[in-house]
Order: C-alpha cells, then structure tokens, then sequence
C-alpha cells in the first residue's frame, strides 16, 4: 500500500477526478485528494451538476429540499469541503474550463434517482429536460474532455461501470470520464469498495492494477470536510449516515481499480 501520495496512480503527477454532485468527492475520495494535493500533485475535481435533486437531511436544512435554494447551498458545502481537503483546482462540467470552446456556459442538472426494488439506485422517470442524463451526450462528454485537456491530466479516475450504486449520474460519470481517458490514450482508475478491491478475481485488471490508499494522516480532514456537507449527511463518531438512514463507516483505505482500454468490436 504505498503511503506518498507522488507513487498514487503509478506517479502520475496530475489526476482529473470526476464526480456526479457534490459530497461525492469528499465520501469516495476525500482523503486521496487531500494527499496527492499535500503531495503538490494539483488534482483536478469536476463535479458534474450541483445535486439539485438530491434528499436533504432532516433538520435546519431541510426546507432546501425541491427547491432553488438548495443547489446554491450544496455549492457552499463543497468549498467548504474542498477548503478543508486542500483542493483548489475545481470546476463545474458545463463552465471553462469544463466547456468545450466558443460555446456559453451551461448548467448540467442533477438527473434524480428512485430506489429499486433490488435496493439499488434506478432513474427517475421525472428527470428535466436539463439533466445530465437527458442532454445529449456529445456535448458532456466535449465538456470533459476539454476539461482534461486544458488541465493536462495524466489520468482520470471515476466510478466503476455500475456507477457505484446505480445512480444515473454516476453511471454516465463513469462512461464519460472512460471515454475521455481512452480518447486521450491515459488511464481510467476506478473507484471500488473494499470488498471488491479483495476479490482475487477481478473482471478487469491484476493485483498490480490495483491501488489501496491508505489516507489515515488525512482522515481528520476527511472527516471535516465530511461535516460540511450538512444537507446531504450527518457524521457520527467514525460513520456517516445518510438521508435515508443508512450507516457507513468512513473509509480510512481508499481503493481503485486501473480499468484496461476498452477494444472495439468489429
């Protein structure tokens, strides 16, 4: 497990992360960012919407819920968080330089989900018109790739191909950020769970090809950062729990997974 952030990533000295709403960052990868930034590696975040369908947790926040004041809101949370992580390179997906050139700036909603029957995320038959997910796709995956060309990443990493959960957003997150990273002939890390950074088989890379990070001298900040996004979670001890309910330990290992070039069929 290597413990300088600089060997992250198989030392690539800058690393575009990209994440579906803001809290996102700070859960899967809050402590990775916090250590390449530490490091001077000057990650890059894009956050692809402002989460503006996102549940809001009971208590003083949760008059923002359906409305439009919560998306300004959860912007404020993530410069706290980011305050707290150290991160200063961010940009939303739509804005330069996430924008793909002489076109204005644009707004990608927040596509909405509804939980499935198996327990995992579907989407939302109410997704607008201006959602991530209902906009043509060309012009995401143009905004991206802008993104990761102007700020000259050596790697992208995102969610894996089920988009973690099965959140709409973070499965197009995925498809996106793979495509720009084969585009661009660099490599597409994904972020798994500890359960399967252990599987012994993985579908797509060895043991060579995996990366757990172990961000325990980052955890504190991990853990304030956390705190910040107050509209989406609480922190409790060493767990976060969520809108619904559900209790997750905050990760202290961090694991990603290199995904291989996909190969066209002919």
């Amino acid at each position: 497990m290597a413990q300088d952030p600089r060997a992250w990533f198989h030392g690539v000295p800058r690393v575009m992360f990209v994440h579906a709403h803001p809290d996102d960052e700070t859960i899967t990868t809050g402590g990775t960012l916090a250590g390449l930034t530490e490091a001077g590696q000057e990650p890059l975040l894009v956050t692809l919407t402002r989460g503006e369908q996102g549940e809001v947790t009971p208590g003083p926040f949760a008059q923002l819920q359906g409305t439009d004041g919560l998306a300004p809101h959860r912007q404020a949370e993530l410069a706290a968080a980011l305050a707290m992580l150290g991160v200063e390179r961010h940009v939303f997906l739509g804005v330069p330089p996430a924008r793909a050139d002489e076109l204005p700036p644009t707004i990608y909603e927040d596509s909405g989900m509804e939980w499935g029957a198996d327990g995992r995320a579907t989407a939302s038959p109410s997704a607008r018109p201006d959602a991530l997910t209902q906009v043509p796709a060309i012009e995401a995956l143009n905004d991206l790739l802008a993104a990761a060309y102007t700020a000259g990443a050596g790697a992208i990493v995102s969610y894996a191909d089920d988009g973690g959960y099965g959140h709409p957003d973070h499965v197009l997150a995925h498809r996106l950020g793979r495509a720009v990273a084969q585009g661009l002939g660099i490599p597409f890390w994904a972020i798994v769970s500890e359960e399967a950074a252990a599987d012994p088989e993985p579908t797509d890379a060895g043991d060579e090809d995996r990366e757990r990070h172990d961000i325990s001298p980052w955890f504190d900040r991990k853990v304030a950062a956390l705190r910040s996004h107050g509209t989406q979670l609480t922190v409790d001890g060493e767990d976060i729990v969520h809108v619904g309910g559900q209790r997750q330990p905050i990760d202290r290992v961090e694991s990603f997974q290199l995904l291989q070039p996909v190969i066209p069929t002919t």
